[in-house]
């Protein structure tokens, strides 16, 4: 059983309980997603993904929980990947609801915390919410991407440099829907290695809101 393997049956079996909420509410169908960690992964999935030259059982990755840092309440989610390959992207994902047939305005925030403020850009902060869940590293925005400014597009996301700040960051996106078919939304979020070293960031406090357009 391989890494991703060993997380994903961790997540089924070790926890009990929902780790975020879907809430809606209002007249134009708003609906809002929350997520602290504070009960854990919860329906959360990891994930990770390398170049076609890296077998992708030889990148060495870890997602989980910790209550080593925190930007609200007294958990985060961890993630942790090594940077032999100057190559990869780990992740974690979880769906939220929508209402099919309609077409929205989008708006994602969360918080990454980097060890130190760093000239280098030793990772880049990752987050995606689109109809399918991500496979590939490809399927994240290229890197200073940020679909805020891009108008309608098939999913949102930003790719951005992490180690702007000591501590806890704020990266935030938008994004306008097409009418989508689905009533399933996958929202991403993790780091992609850009730097030849191992490095442990935190995500937390994230928040979706949605409304009809």
């Amino acid at each position: 059983m391989n890494r991703r393997d060993v997380l994903r049956a961790g997540a089924a079996a070790g926890i009990a309980g929902l780790a975020g909420c879907v809430v809606p509410g209002g007249d134009d169908d708003d609906a809002a997603f929350a997520e602290s960690f504070e009960d854990g992964l919860g329906d959360w999935e990891a994930d990770a993904a390398i170049g076609p030259e890296v077998d992708l059982a030889e990148f060495e990755w870890e997602v989980g929980v910790s209550d080593a840092q925190a930007a609200a309440g007294d958990q985060s989610l961890r993630v942790w990947n090594e940077g032999s390959y100057d190559d990869g992207v780990t992740w974690a994902v979880h769906p939220v609801s929508v209402e099919s047939g309609r077409a929205y305005e989008v708006g994602v925030a969360g918080q990454f915390w980097s060890e130190s403020e760093s000239f280098n850009t030793i990772r880049d902060a990752v987050m995606r919410l689109g109809p399918e869940p991500p496979a590939a590293e490809a399927d994240f925005p290229k890197p200073g991407v940020n679909t805020s400014a891009l108008g309608e597009t098939p999913y949102g996301g930003l790719r951005e440099p992490l180690w702007l700040a000591d501590g806890w960051h704020e990266y935030d996106f938008e994004w306008t829907t097409p009418e989508l078919s689905t009533d399933t939304l996958y929202l991403a979020v993790g780091t992609a290695v850009i730097w030849e070293a191992d490095a442990t960031h935190y995500v937390d406090d994230l928040s979706v809101s949605v409304e009809a357009r």
